[in-house]
């Protein structure tokens, strides 16, 4: 159930978003596999089985992106099409030009595609509609920019705006680092990278190691900023935050891993239980974390 990597956003003021809405609204963009001749197909699915397109619980929704690509790499096809453009050679005595080649590639793509394999991957997004947020478990830009144009296709007006903060991550972890202090609730952890903001773009990064503070300033000193950081909330939550603000490799820790391998009586319960526990406490963390970056800059597109 934990989200592992979270991007974050904010619902719009006044968004007047329900899980009756958003069921509505995904309904018509529900998943179809790839047809034979689809490179990829993209749709909503149940978070749990018999649960509809938004699982709803307290004010706290979820909702998952299922995305299905055919496996047709272009060595593949290339090697296909030298093989299709040397019998072509023989039949007219000339090799194939560039936009015979072309079309040969095109051709091969379309016997191909219904043949290939198909891998499918699920991307999951948190709505919390008491305290506005709107967070998608994606370790990459791309995969949360899927999820929000999908949505965009349906959902009008638009409920979803950017987080800004106060002050930027990386000028925040840098003044932790230089400070050897954590802001109240947090501790620094042993996953470190700091980064010349020259145009060399020299990089120092630190594994499972803690980092010096008097070589931490060193390296500050010497025009690098720190991108990465690995640190633990509350001890109850451990993760690494970025220049760009998202949020990796998130874990429970054993306090709240005891709470959710609690047992429940029945599946459904157990996963109900299992979703209240994290929402609650990211959204606990999430506030915290703003706090510390100077609060939440409004007003901006």
């Amino acid at each position: 159930m934990w989200f592992k990597n979270l991007k974050l956003y904010r619902l719009a003021p006044n968004h007047g978003l329900t899980a009756a809405d958003l069921e509505a609204a995904l309904a018509p963009l529900a998943f179809r596999p790839c047809g034979s001749q689809d490179s990829q197909s993209s749709g909503w699915v149940f978070p749990r089985e018999d649960s509809g397109l938004a699982y709803a619980s307290n004010g706290q929704i979820l909702i998952t992106l299922c995305t299905e690509k055919r496996l047709l790499p272009a060595t593949v096809i290339n090697q296909a099409a030298r093989e299709r453009a040397l019998q072509i050679e023989e039949q007219q005595g000339y090799k194939p030009g560039r936009k015979q080649m072309k079309e040969i590639k095109e051709q091969i793509t379309m016997e191909l595609l219904p043949k290939a394999f198909t891998v499918q991957r699920d991307t999951r997004v948190w709505i919390d509609t008491k305290n506005g947020w709107f967070v998608i478990d994606a370790s990459a830009a791309a995969q949360a920019d899927e999820v929000l144009g999908l949505l965009a296709k349906t959902l009008t007006p638009f409920p979803v705006v950017p987080l800004h903060v106060e002050m930027s991550p990386g000028a925040a972890m840098t003044l932790w680092l230089s400070e050897d202090e954590a802001p109240a609730g947090f501790t620094i952890d042993q996953d470190t990278q700091l980064q010349s903001t020259g145009e060399s773009r020299a990089s120092v990064r630190y594994q499972r190691q803690t980092v010096d503070v008097d070589e931490a300033r060193r390296h500050i000193q010497a025009g690098k900023q720190c991108t990465r950081l690995a640190m633990t909330w509350n001890d109850r939550v451990s993760f690494v935050l970025t220049e760009n603000l998202d949020i990796k490799r998130v874990a429970p820790l054993d306090v709240l891993k005891e709470r959710q391998d609690a047992q429940a009586a029945n599946e459904a319960e157990q996963f109900e239980a299992d979703f209240a526990l994290m929402s609650g406490e990211l959204a606990r963390l999430l506030d915290d974390l703003v706090a510390a970056l100077g609060g939440e800059r409004r007003g901006e597109s």
